[in-house]
């Protein structure tokens, strides 16, 4: 991919000449995987700028659901879901800093993978919950269980989906809190941003020494919102460079693929995730590409892009980007 040699990552991050080495973050090595994400639980690895890990995630409920008779909630504990590959700890790395994740590929793990999608009771967009309560009945559970490769999910004899895998969540450190795999803030976590997927590149803002790097929550395809709460949640092998990038200080994630930036917002309620996200695009476009903070505002109402990552978790998840074309 000739842009990548254009990215950010790859004109300022450290080992843009390194060769690198490659790591292999099998579960043996792994260990024990996290809920929290935070400066507190032991490192599995260390790595330096421009090295590539290769990463066995777990899927969103460590394999649990197996039939489409089970039943969400004799099977899963809450809120020990979603579990996280790292911390794996960066050279160099330290606050104000940022961190820079390219995704390589994503490969379903196993001889026979298979997805899993489910409804769980007050879970969801749809229904009421501990956040947004109401006197609603929860809605039923139920399970689907799908079979998947690299070009398809199979939903039904009706339905083939397409694979379009993306990390559900991706993280680095507080500063000093130690925050649950499910919740997406200002480090990263569960974004669940199906643009975040093979052939992007994420950048992390380093609060913590080492960054300390969590990855997991693949997903082998999700709709925007992720409205019943749950996407094709399935486990993987998937590939990941990393690089750092010095002084380079962001408050927020930000998402770079071949054709467009994107600045990413999380919180409640989601008009101002939404605020978030635009408005560190704005601040973003007029320090690094020299627009005039009000004139690129004014641009952003015409050709901005808004893409939901989910409504459903904790905080919400919302990225604004622009399209590279209008920066050149």
């Amino acid at each position: 991919m000739d842009w990548i040699k254009k990215s950010i990552m790859a004109t300022k991050g450290v080992g843009k000449d390194a060769s690198g080495k490659t790591h292999n973050l099998t579960e043996k090595v792994q260990g024990n995987y996290h809920y929290t994400m935070g400066p507190y639980s032991k490192p599995v690895m260390h790595i330096k700028p421009g090295d590539t890990v290769v990463v066995e995630t777990r899927d969103a409920f460590e394999g649990k659901i197996q039939k489409e008779t089970d039943k969400p909630t004799q099977k899963l504990e809450m809120p020990f879901l979603n579990p996280q590959n790292g911390p794996i700890m960066i050279e160099g790395a330290e606050k104000g800093d940022a961190v820079a994740v390219y995704i390589e590929s994503m490969v379903p793990r196993g001889e026979n993978p298979r997805g899993t999608c489910c409804m769980i009771p007050e879970f969801g967009a749809l229904t009421g919950t501990s956040y947004t309560a109401t006197l609603n009945d929860p809605l039923p559970e139920k399970v689907r269980k799908i079979n998947l490769d690299e070009k398809n999910v199979y939903w039904s004899d009706r339905i083939t989906l397409p694979y379009k895998p993306h990390i559900g969540t991706l993280s680095v450190s507080p500063e000093i809190d130690s925050i649950n795999s499910l919740t997406p803030d200002n480090h990263g976590g569960n974004m669940d941003l199906p643009d975040m997927g093979p052939g992007s590149i994420t950048y992390l803002p380093v609060r913590s020494p080492g960054a300390r790097l969590f990855i997991g929550d693949a997903h082998a395809c999700q709709g925007d919102g992720e409205v019943c709460g749950v996407a094709v949640e399935y486990p993987t092998v998937t590939t990941i460079k990393v690089d750092l990038i010095k002084n380079y200080t962001i408050e927020w994630p930000r998402l770079e693929n071949e054709n467009m930036l994107m600045a990413i917002g999380s919180t409640r309620p989601l008009e101002d995730a939404t605020r978030i996200a635009y408005r560190e695009l704005v601040r973003w476009l007029s320090k690094d590409y020299k627009f005039d903070q009000w004139d690129i505002y004014m641009i952003l109402s015409q050709v901005g892009k808004v893409r939901l990552g989910n409504f459903v978790d904790p905080k919400y998840t919302v990225g604004a980007g622009i399209e590279k074309k209008y920066l050149k």
